[in-house]
């Protein structure tokens, strides 16, 4: 396949999530387009997209802008915005978008393929993210470890993962996505919110005292959600989430990093989502609730020193 067939992508909210995968498919040669925050855009446009990762680091050549029109042309979007960004987001992006596109969405959470499909008519599917990655900088992001996604299986899926293949992203294809997307969902409520707290990297804040056993109890308070909401969360969340810390030592959670940066974090669509499902299914979830309030707090505090 050359370069003039190769299907045309686009990142809506060219994050660190979006620029790995989008790198990866651009380092490849297939086209990609970011969409992204000014700084980040014009240096991109200047010296390409500076791609950090385990095993190369690459300044990748790509086409960056700062407006929704920037999707104008894409068969897949990777729809990487912030969860209490997505309906808005793709409200802009509906006017240039083509009758076939398909969003593929690489977001924290389990509603936001809901969100978007409650907006546009297209075909959207739900992807699980596997990857530690950080922005080091404008048009620079940093790859930490992992790089795979789970997709839910559609038409378009098996072109996509093959697509993703090429470039060196192992992609599985789910008829159950719900259930890993659940499953990581589980690891964010279980991870995120006291990496915040404590601006601690996973390995470090495990080692304190009654950490692995406040992560135990949020992790059974988001299984018994998941069970009245009939979602199949495949494996042993208890020991996938225990032994997580370990391969990720180094890591700080994405909200950490919102909240050391005085940026909204998107607790809301984590511990909070929980939270809300719980009290739909008079479930009681006190430990996803004391977690979403303190990061609530921190979070409010960190907008007024600003």
């Amino acid at each position: 396949m050359n370069a003039s067939t190769r299907p045309r992508f686009a990142v809506m909210g060219a994050g660190s999530v979006g620029c790995f995968f989008g790198g990866m498919l651009a380092r490849a040669g297939f086209p990609v387009t970011l969409i992204g925050r000014q700084s980040h855009v014009d240096a991109v446009k200047c010296d390409g997209l500076w791609l950090d990762a385990k095993a190369f680091s690459e300044h990748i050549p790509m086409q960056a802008s700062t407006d929704a029109s920037g999707v104008a042309g894409a068969k897949v979007i990777l729809f990487c915005v912030k969860s209490a960004d997505s309906a808005e987001a793709a409200r802009q992006m509906a006017p240039h978008l083509e009758s076939d596109v398909v969003i593929l969405c690489l977001q924290n959470g389990a509603e936001n393929p809901e969100i978007v499909r409650s907006v546009l008519p297209h075909r959207v599917i739900p992807a699980v993210v596997y990857v530690a990655t950080e922005m080091a900088g404008p048009g620079h992001v940093k790859h930490h470890g992992r790089g795979e996604l789970v997709i839910g299986d559609a038409p378009e899926s098996q072109d996509i993962a093959a697509w993703f293949a090429e470039s060196g992203v192992p992609v599985e294809v789910s008829v159950n996505v719900m259930g890993p997307l659940w499953g990581k969902l589980i690891i964010n409520c279980a991870y995120n919110a006291i990496s915040a707290i404590s601006q601690e990297p996973y390995g470090k804040m495990v080692e304190v005292d009654g950490v692995p056993e406040l992560m135990r109890t949020v992790v059974a308070e988001c299984l018994a959600v998941a069970s009245k909401e009939g979602i199949s969360v495949p494996g042993d969340m208890y020991e996938t989430v225990r032994t997580l810390a370990s391969t990720m030592a180094t890591q700080f959670s994405s909200t950490a990093q919102d909240l050391a940066r005085g940026k909204p974090t998107e607790i809301d669509y984590l511990n909070g989502y929980v939270c809300r499902l719980g009290h739909k299914h008079h479930i009681p979830t006190p430990a996803n609730q004391a977690l979403l309030t303190m990061v609530k707090l921190l979070s409010s505090k960190s907008h007024l020193q600003r």
